[in-house]
């Protein structure tokens, strides 16, 4: 033990204070476990709610509430151009923030759930030393430990002359491009995934003429074409340029902005792409890595996998039987919702209840204009693994809720088993698909088939109708299969 170290000892302590870090302290506090609460963020709630999910969603809806004025023109009521106050934005946005982490202090503080503030590193798989900010370090002996670190920016070391071009403050990151610093008036964002076009749309609605490079030939990777394709037009419409198809191959920083050299894949078709183009700061946006290094798992039992993920069980423990992992960390889907169901496992698993992550689906959403959600299997899954689906799909043109928001450009659809109706998986992109998503996620855990979803009154008029109306197509054609194979059988004989 360190001169000066304080020792603390508790039944758990669960390192990393975001969605899944304070849900699964909330839980085993509840459940009778004294429980701490440790990570480096002076406030809890982690990434989502300081450099993530809250305060990229607080700025896309004020690119949202400035789409809406402008498309009002479409049904007769007209707006004048939207004076952009950036500091009272980013006031607005860090009350939001504020709020938010003082409930959880509020929570944990009902619950019993102390917090400790500071850097934490495994001594061994019993304890952690926890360097504290101004105060003396203090060692945790724990019985248990729920690993909750989350994760950070991926970084492209290659593309930069050097680290100092790197730390260049014309190098956003998405925690960087959050801070909303200024409005660069040429900004260039590296991936086309859902961090990139989420603060895309934010930079283009506050003025920003936004250029998209993406090395796969389509936008959201691995998200179905169908769904993708009226965010597409959408943001063909509002970016500068989309350029698929495409690597950058070095970023150089100068004096007055960016210069990003390019050149398209092999076998692209693109025969007219310059050499280089020139930007006042670009975006880095290709993902994120898991936060498994430089906290001491060396000195635990813990195995981490090739990409830097800890390896769990459906109960969320690692190969060390004192700690278990849950959310970012512990691999894919890294979404903030499948870490919060995680906390619960990981907490009643400590507290001896025969708990298990055993749900069927993690929904996904991409918040942009349109937003993008899907539960369960995709047309694109589904083709990779040879399973044969069927897609009942529903336009948002046939839409009267749609046609009254005047906002039509989207699509559900409802992939279902092609001999039983099983409900497999839903995709929707329109307004409010994150909030739609759910009667899916409901509907597939529930094991819903067809006539489910199909014959289960809906309120019009609304958009969750388009579910319903998707549902009712398949239905009908499952009925005519049916009965095509029965006229056949009967022919036969």
């Amino acid at each position: 033990m360190v001169v000066g170290e304080m020792v603390q000892e508790v039944d758990l302590v669960v390192l990393g204070a975001g969605p899944g870090g304070y849900t699964a302290a909330l839980r085993a506090a509840e459940l009778g476990i004294k429980t701490l609460l440790v990570d480096a963020q002076a406030k809890p709630g982690g990434v989502c709610l300081h450099m993530g999910c809250i305060p990229s969603k607080a700025l896309l809806h004020s690119a949202e509430v400035m789409t809406e004025a402008r498309h009002a023109e479409k049904i007769g009521i007209k707006f004048g151009k939207p004076e952009i106050d950036l500091a009272a934005l980013k006031t607005w946005k860090a009350g939001v923030i504020d709020k938010l982490a003082s409930g959880i202090v509020g929570m944990c503080k009902s619950a019993g759930v102390d917090i400790l503030h500071g850097k934490a590193t495994f001594n061994d798989s019993r304890s952690l030393r926890v360097d504290c900010p101004g105060e003396s370090a203090v060692r945790v002996k724990f019985k248990h430990c729920i690993l909750a670190t989350g994760s950070s920016p991926t970084k492209l070391d290659k593309l930069f002359e050097n680290a100092e071009a790197m730390q260049s403050d014309r190098v956003l990151d998405s925690t960087s491009a959050l801070a909303l610093n200024d409005i660069p008036e040429q900004l260039l964002v590296l991936g086309g995934g859902y961090i990139g076009l989420e603060l895309g749309t934010v930079y283009a609605s506050l003025g920003s003429k936004v250029t998209v490079i993406e090395m796969t030939d389509g936008l959201l990777p691995g998200a179905d074409r169908d769904l993708v394709k009226p965010l597409a037009t959408r943001l063909g419409e509002t970016f500068a340029a989309i350029h698929l198809n495409t690597r950058v191959t070095g970023i150089k920083v100068t004096n007055d902005g960016i210069e990003a050299m390019i050149e398209a894949n092999a076998g692209s078709d693109k025969k007219d792409l310059p050499a280089s183009l020139k930007f006042d700061k670009v975006l880095v946006a290709v993902g994120r890595r898991p936060n498994s290094t430089g906290i001491g798992l060396e000195n635990t039992q813990v195995e981490i996998d090739q990409h830097g993920f800890v390896v769990i069980d459906d109960q969320c423990k690692t190969a060390d039987k004192r700690i278990l992992a849950i959310g970012d960390v512990s691999g894919q889907p890294m979404l903030a919702h499948r870490a919060i169901r995680q906390g619960f496992v990981a907490a009643e698993v400590i507290a001896g209840l025969d708990s298990h992550f055993d749900n069927r689906v993690v929904p996904a959403v991409v918040f942009t204009q349109p937003e993008i959600a899907w539960a369960g299997l995709t047309e694109t899954e589904a083709k990779a693994k040879d399973i044969k689906v069927q897609a009942a799909k529903f336009p948002w043109s046939a839409s009267g809720r749609a046609m009254t928001i005047a906002d039509t450009n989207g699509t559900t659809k409802v992939l279902y088993d092609p001999e039983s109706g099983a409900v497999l998986g839903v995709g929707i992109a329109g307004p409010r698909a994150g909030d739609l998503i759910s009667e899916a996620v409901v509907a597939i855990e529930m094991g819903a088939h067809l006539d489910d979803l199909a014959l289960s009154i809906h309120p019009h008029p609304t958009l969750s109708e388009t579910i319903n109306e998707a549902a009712l197509t398949g239905l009908a054609r499952m009925e005519r299969n049916r009965n095509s194979k029965a006229a056949d059988k009967q022919a036969s004989h």
